[in-house]
């Protein structure tokens, strides 16, 4: 079976803006390239398409031909909140030209809204639910639709829904992820501005689950459990990484990623003791950050880590991220910095008892932080995250799914008079941030080492221009 993986391009800016996201970063698509590996190991031919990626033509149409000309049986499009309607748009266009391909639906959009999708879009012919490697091989395998688990599909008139599907046990069964399908990769893809000092960079994913529960947070697809790679088989997947196509830093995206201690301190002194030609960052829970582990990182060639902090506000905090006090956070940072390690804040405005005043005040918090980096995102409900079912309680709601990608806000809280404001203070935020003269000097200091992000910089002074200049209009 000729079986075409796709990561749609989706809404990843502001309406009526120049799209400089993939300027600034352009990751590649983690979970439909372990997808691909997972399916390589049978009998199929395997294609992945990225609509993000730098050789993928514009626009739905010109990306559907592209995908008929592989000749697919199968397409599987793989889904967040705001990629949705672009992968329906396409597969519209897949079916009006050859109404025999097999459309399937997976991610983390399908996972929370489950059956009422083929009910509202005729051009899906089934969803995978949840953890899908399994799920779709036993689907291109020809099983039966009825017997296999995680499957949502149409009989006849109806739509069957079946039993979840288990979770996989062991991670460290899975094939390391088929980056070579992936036109570019890895001198394409580019890691977020000053995250870096060595090119190229790469992106990877050592867990799944978490066991937290914040209430913004969709846990639909790998739940609130917790597994985790070996730490051999992260350090093979580094030295892979680093020998078959000579990345130079990598971007560790897991949650928790030092939860289990023993894994990080093998993998860790491993690094120390074997070193690879790369360095790469990493996230840590407030609080969670000793000094043991933290020399322990710093040893293995760590960059930066970053902290989950989200407001500044500690009823905010108490309500939204219960397990991270303001106490926490502050000594998380100062223990990173001591040790001679990057701190980047992690940060979300406008959750539901947002005001102006919890804007300054978290405001006020950052600076005091002295943050090497900072990142804030626009606050988003999504299906399967615990606020979704309150959320108009708390505010206006515009389910607008295209825009619902943490780079617009589709929610406005109570004190809050529209999205304007909302704009306005997001744009002052980030503003004070950049401009503060303490951050200004370090990041002077390192101008050397940011050498790769500033000539990628310069290359791509047009669409960080227009990024500037939207800055600087909504002050």
């Amino acid at each position: 079976m000729r079986i075409v993986l796709v990561h749609p391009a989706g809404s990843n800016w502001i309406p009526g803006r120049p799209d400089v996201t993939t300027a600034a970063n352009r990751m590649a698509p983690i979970g439909i390239l372990s997808m691909a590996a997972f399916l390589g190991n049978g009998p199929h031919e395997i294609h992945v398409h990225d609509c993000l990626g730098p050789f993928a033509p514009t626009g739905h149409e010109a990306n559907a031909l592209a995908i008929l000309a592989l000749d697919p049986d199968l397409v599987g499009f793989s889904t967040t909140t705001s990629a949705f309607l672009d992968a329906c748009d396409m597969a519209g266009l897949i079916k009006e030209a050859r109404p025999g391909v097999r459309t399937v639906f997976g991610g983390v959009h399908v996972s929370a809204m489950g059956a009422e999708l083929l009910h509202r879009f005729p051009v899906i012919d089934c969803l995978v639910v949840g953890e899908g490697e399994q799920t779709l091989a036993e689907l291109a395998e020809g099983r039966d639709p009825a017997s296999i688990d995680g499957l949502i599909w149409r009989d006849g008139e109806s739509v069957a829904v079946n039993p979840p599907r288990q979770h996989l046990p062991e991670l460290d069964d899975l094939p390391f992820p088929s980056y070579e399908k992936l036109t570019g990769f890895p001198g394409r893809y580019r890691l977020p501005p000053f995250s870096y000092v060595d090119v190229p960079g790469a992106t990877l994913i050592t867990s799944r689950g978490c066991v937290y529960q914040c209430s913004y947070c969709d846990r639909s697809v790998f739940h609130r459990g917790f597994r985790f790679n070996s730490a051999d088989y992260i350090y093979e997947h580094l030295r892979f990484l680093s020998t078959r196509f000579g990345v130079r830093h990598v971007n560790v995206y897991d949650d928790l990623f030092t939860t289990n201690r023993a894994r990080i301190e093998a993998l860790c002194l491993r690094l120390a003791r074997e070193p690879l030609q790369l360095r790469f960052n990493c996230a840590v829970h407030a609080g969670h950050a000793d000094d043991g582990l933290l020399e322990l990182l710093r040893d293995a060639r760590c960059l930066m880590i970053s902290i989950g902090i989200e407001s500044g506000d500690p009823e905010l905090l108490e309500r939204h991220k219960a397990s991270v006090t303001l106490d926490q956070v502050r000594d998380t940072v100062r223990r990173i910095q001591a040790h001679g390690l990057r701190a980047k804040g992690l940060f979300m405005m406008g959750l539901p008892g947002e005001t102006p005043a919890t804007v300054e005040r978290t405001a006020a918090f950052v600076l005091s932080l002295g943050l090497d980096d900072m990142n804030m995102s626009k606050f988003t409900p999504f299906p399967g995250a615990p606020c979704w079912e309150t959320i108009r309680d708390h505010g206006a709601f515009d389910e607008d799914w295209r825009r619902m990608n943490c780079l617009n806000f589709v929610f406005v809280p109570k004190d809050f008079e529209s999205c304007d404001q909302l704009d306005r203070s997001y744009n002052r935020f980030v503003r004070s941030f950049y401009t503060d003269k303490k951050w200004r000097r370090k990041a002077l200091s390192r101008t050397w080492q940011h050498r790769n992000t500033l000539w990628h910089m310069l290359v791509n002074a047009r669409s960080f221009m227009a990024a500037r200049r939207y800055f600087d209009s909504n002050r």
